[in-house]
């Protein structure tokens, strides 16, 4: 039980065999069924969770009434409303099962006593939120910087099989796109393939 979040730790920082029981102690193991949530808007945002199976996604509904997806969470990830979880105070985000999902739940209040009685969890955590806030600062890059072809065929090689486990209509969410405009891009051969009479495709 939680042995893929041990082994994610272990990755990071070293712990006694007497700390790795502690984490265990302080951690719930729940299943997620599809499309079920674990955050709905509205409410504080109680604990963060770790994925050991399936995925997870983020979003939060727009003034047009429109899902805006701003984060997923596979195997191995983290996920959780960091600002709601800090304040205590409603969260805007939804946080749902894409597909049926195993996760490691760590209550906030566990988390900061579980941190006191092992403090090599400190690094860890700000180890693991490091990654987190660079992904974030140099997604804008790619956003605003590549074509949204470009774009599109960045993110499929940057997460190869990513693109078959979730519903399109997800995919071009988190990209900006609409659904159909996501069709035509994976419709065309990507950049510098030749297109059906031998043509480059650009």
């Amino acid at each position: 039980m939680h042995t893929d979040l041990l082994a994610h730790i272990a990755r990071y920082v070293a712990l006694a065999p007497a700390e790795a029981q502690l984490v265990r102690d302080h951690l719930v193991l729940q299943t997620v069924p599809r499309k079920a949530h674990l955050l709905v808007a509205g409410q504080p945002c109680c604990a963060s969770y770790f994925v050991l199976h399936g995925c997870l996604r983020m979003y939060f509904i727009t003034e047009k009434g429109t899902e805006q997806i701003t984060r997923f969470a596979l195997e191995n990830w983290w996920l959780a409303d960091y600002a709601s979880l800090l304040s205590q105070r409603p969260s805007q985000f939804f946080v749902q099962a894409v597909e049926a999902t195993t996760v490691s739940v760590l209550d906030y209040a566990r988390q900061e006593e579980l941190l006191a009685r092992v403090p090599a969890l400190e690094r860890y955590f700000r180890l693991v939120l490091q990654r987190v806030a660079a992904a974030d600062q140099t997604r804008p890059v790619f956003q605003f910087g590549l074509s949204a072809e470009e774009l599109y065929h960045h993110f499929v090689a940057s997460f190869p099989g990513f693109a078959q486990r979730v519903p399109q209509y997800m995919l071009a969410s988190y990209l900006g796109f609409t659904p159909e405009f996501l069709s035509k891009i994976r419709a065309r051969p990507p950049a510098g393939k030749a297109g059906p009479l031998g043509a480059q495709i650009s």
